[in-house]
């Protein structure tokens, strides 16, 4: 999900939507949803950063690092692919079908710390 621009040693571990990202600057990232009315362009900030490598020195939160912040542009909203759901009961005549496109906030990271 995430593509890297420019190959930098610093790189930091981010929670957000209940799931965890390593992400490191000019990345672009696909994550959960994000609370609230967003246009393109707006800034967003993951608070609940785990762990910060600066390519010396590793940081490792308890479970989050105080103080660490995270900087994000917001760029769009996306949706994944499709996903198939069969629910098929034999002898019964009985079968469902179901899809579902999750949906993603792309976001482009701007600076850890």
């Amino acid at each position: 999900m995430a593509t890297k621009e420019a190959k930098t040693e610093e790189f930091a571990v981010i929670e957000t939507g209940g799931k965890q990202y390593m992400v490191a600057a000019g990345d672009v990232v696909d994550v959960e949803l994000l609370g609230g009315d967003l246009k393109e362009g707006d800034k967003v900030e993951f608070d609940k950063v785990l762990l910060v490598d600066n390519g010396k020195d590793t940081t490792i939160g308890t479970p989050y690092i105080d103080g660490a912040k995270v900087k994000a542009t917001f760029q769009k909203e996306t949706k994944g692919k499709k996903i198939s759901i069969i629910r098929f009961q034999a002898k019964s005549n009985r079968d469902r079908k179901l899809g579902h496109r999750q949906h993603y906030a792309q976001v482009k990271i701007e600076s850890l710390g």
